[in-house]
């Protein structure tokens, strides 16, 4: 069955390794770490796996190179083989889990730091790293099984990403009390566009609200809790999350507007099915977090 796979040589673990790593660094000079004997040694692995399967593997690109859509393919394949190597042997070897966990800023400052950090819930063995992204970043990294979890607001990930809802939240407008003295001035100031206002775009796309899309943000930042904090100072307006509110409320006015009473923000934890299939301790860590998440909310 084997047999034309293991007929010629080239095909190694260790340059499968490499193919991987160059991908993911987008440089052979950044995935040796400037090493020029790595690096040397990187180019000719990667020359001996396009020629073994008489394919491009390896494209320039800029100033660095990326992986031609063939070798995006094998360096998915090498990559699922590779983490189910490791877990094997950290299984034979009674080696702690180590889990990869990306996550908006606002979801992690807010749910899953104090969650991972609580003496309580922490578990020997059980390690986690946690990865700042942006949804389109997550999406990409369930899919490479560069990320085990994600914590992202969509439901609908592409096949075969599966998605359970954590919690719904409502959208909340707070005005410093210093630039509007009561909410119809509030909402008169918007209407004219002279409410200044930081937006987290990285969160909430401003073109979702008819509102505030024709505005041009005094502050465009990426999270929900940069926004709170341009908030805090008291010179701008901003949209938060019902579970995030300003620093000292008093000072604040909650002003409602009707197209965000309407809207639900959602976290989902989500996750590549062929990870449970590579990782038979992965589908319990799932649930732990999943059930952790959903009583701190209660």
């Amino acid at each position: 069955m084997y047999s034309r796979l293991f007929a010629g040589s080239g095909l190694s673990l260790d340059r499968l390794r490499t193919l991987v790593e160059v991908g993911a660094w987008g440089s052979i000079a950044r995935a040796a770490g400037n090493d020029l004997v790595r690096q040397s040694q990187y180019s000719r692995q990667i020359k001996e796996l396009e020629d073994f399967f008489q394919a491009g593997l390896v494209e320039r690109h800029g100033r660095g190179i990326r992986l031609t859509t063939r070798g995006r393919e094998l360096a998915r394949i090498s990559r699922f083989f590779l983490l189910g190597l490791s877990n094997f042997q950290r299984g034979c070897l009674a080696e702690g889990q180590s889990y990869r966990l990306g996550s908006t800023a606002t979801f992690a400052a807010c749910f899953l730091l104090p969650l991972l950090a609580d003496a309580r819930t922490a578990q020997p063995n059980v390690h986690f790293q946690l990865r700042p992204a942006d949804e389109n970043e997550m999406e990409r990294g369930l899919h490479d099984l560069t990320l085990d979890f994600a914590f992202c607001t969509r439901a609908n990930l592409s096949r075969p990403l599966q998605t359970r809802l954590l919690g719904s939240w409502g959208l909340d407008f707070w005005v410093p009390k210093s630039l509007a003295k009561s909410e119809k001035y509030a909402v008169r100031c918007l209407a004219a566009k002279s409410l200044p206002i930081a937006w987290p775009e990285g969160e909430l796309e401003i073109s979702r609200f008819q509102d505030f899309s024709r505005l041009e943000p005094a502050l465009v930042c990426t999270s929900f809790i940069e926004a709170r904090s341009a908030l805090d100072a008291q010179g701008m307006a901003a949209v938060l999350p019902s579970f995030l509110r300003p620093g000292n409320p008093a000072n604040f006015l909650r002003v409602p507007i009707s197209e965000l009473e309407g809207f639900a923000l959602e976290y989902h934890l989500a996750w590549n099915p062929r990870l449970l299939r590579l990782n038979p301790h992965a589908e319990k860590r799932r649930d732990t977090l999943l059930k952790a998440l959903k009583q701190r909310q209660t």
